[in-house]
């Protein structure tokens, strides 16, 4: 290791898209970054079913090139076997998930006040004082770096979030991709009682190729094996597979003294899909927004984070991230009879009107309301939670 002390304003770690993306919104001033990154490139390994809202649009440049399809419907499966199909406004995008990690990496990898340090991984970090100011000093496989402010992208497994006491539950997750002949329109949910905390899929990613993968708490491989024999997947089909990690409940702590999380370590991830992009990269615009707002001051206290960053977060994400965990909760309960009632209800009522006006991937508290006040959803929801006190209990702890 280089004992060598080098001196940056800010260190991110993490590579992938929340700490590409957020180290772009930074270039623009003149701030000393330094980007670690455990992997030998970015983008790798892929680990995202890359479905992603059309608000991707609104939120960044997004290249046309990076949309590898397009969904106009989405399928549900229940345990019993019935489905029902939605569709609506959304329309969202299936994208190239490591070109999008590199979409940011390749506008500012060139900049001469950014450092990309790749095949080092984090190790620890202590704090310092440096002119009666706290400093932070970092240590990777392979050097030491001070900086006044650390930020943590590393993921669900966030070793800057272990050093703070912050832990994440995760789900285990696998994909593969295959080449063969589903709905190349319709993006297909899996629910069953063996991986509960999730659901199994199947997305189109375009030209006969399907990503099709689960999530759950235990016994992946083998719940895999069973959801691949239902889907009659052979394994000459598969050109490739993936796996990893997703956090899974609330949003963590994001402020501390000198160091904020965001993205997968901070818990920025849909309890009902298990995505995050658009969480995370709203996220960082307030984290930019704070960390202007920390050097102008020369301020980098907790509070100061907390007030310009955790705060907007838990305001805006974090309210929306708590009705996610709270359908999760609600879907994790439902036997397969429960299934059968809520699709029918859906199929005989005006729900699935207020779905295709009000439905949004990433915002879905609007929706909620109106379905919740829905006169033939709401007799069920009352029989359901009287069934199911700790729900209740849930909500409340949560609210």
């Amino acid at each position: 290791m280089n004992r060598d002390i080098s001196t940056f304003d800010v260190c991110i770690i993490g590579g992938s898209i929340a700490g590409n993306y957020l180290c772009f919104l930074l270039s623009k001033i003149n701030l000393k970054i330094a980007i670690i990154e455990e992997h030998d490139e970015i983008g790798q390994p892929l680990q995202c079913a890359g479905i992603i809202s059309q608000k991707l649009d609104k939120l960044i440049d997004l290249p046309k090139e990076l949309v590898l399809n397009r969904i106009n419907t989405a399928k549900i499966v229940g345990p019993s076997g019935v489905s029902i199909k939605l569709s609506g406004n959304e329309k969202p995008y299936i994208i190239d998930r490591i070109e999008l990690d590199r979409l940011f990496f390749n506008k500012i990898k060139n900049k001469e006040n950014i450092s990309y340090f790749f095949g080092e991984k984090f190790k620890s970090f202590r704090y310092l004082k440096d002119n009666q100011q706290k400093t932070v000093l970092i240590e990777t496989t392979k050097r030491r770096l001070k900086a006044k402010i650390l930020i943590g992208c590393d993921g669900p497994l966030s070793s800057v979030a272990k050093i703070l006491r912050v832990k994440n539950k995760n789900l285990f997750a696998t994909q593969i991709r295959i080449k063969s002949k589903f709905n190349e329109n319709e993006a297909v949910m899996f629910f069953d009682q063996k991986w509960k905390e999730l659901f199994g899929w199947i997305v189109p990613e375009g030209n006969n190729i399907y990503r099709i993968g689960m999530a759950s708490s235990k016994n992946i491989k083998k719940n895999f094996h069973e959801f691949l024999k239902r889907l009659k997947i052979k394994q000459e089909q598969k050109i490739d597979q993936q796996g990893g990690l997703i956090p899974y409940g609330l949003m963590n702590r994001l402020a501390f003294d000198n160091v904020l999380l965001l993205g997968d370590s901070a818990g920025q991830v849909k309890a009902t899909t298990g995505g995050g992009i658009i969480m995370l990269l709203t996220a960082a615009k307030y984290a930019a927004h704070c960390i202007k707002l920390c050097f102008k001051e020369r301020k980098y206290s907790r509070e100061i984070i907390k007030k310009y960053y955790e705060k907007p977060c838990k305001s805006i994400i974090g309210k929306e991230l708590k009705i996610h965990y709270l359908i999760r909760s609600f879907l994790e309960k439902l036997s397969p009879k429960d299934f059968e009632k809520v699709f029918r209800i859906i199929k005989t009522s005006k729900i699935e009107n207020l779905i295709s006006f009000y439905g949004d991937m990433d915002f879905p508290r609007a929706l909620i309301f109106k379905i919740v006040k829905n006169p033939q959803f709401f007799p069920f929801l009352i029989k359901f939670l009287l069934k199911n006190p700790q729900i209740f209990t849930k909500i409340m702890h949560i609210i």
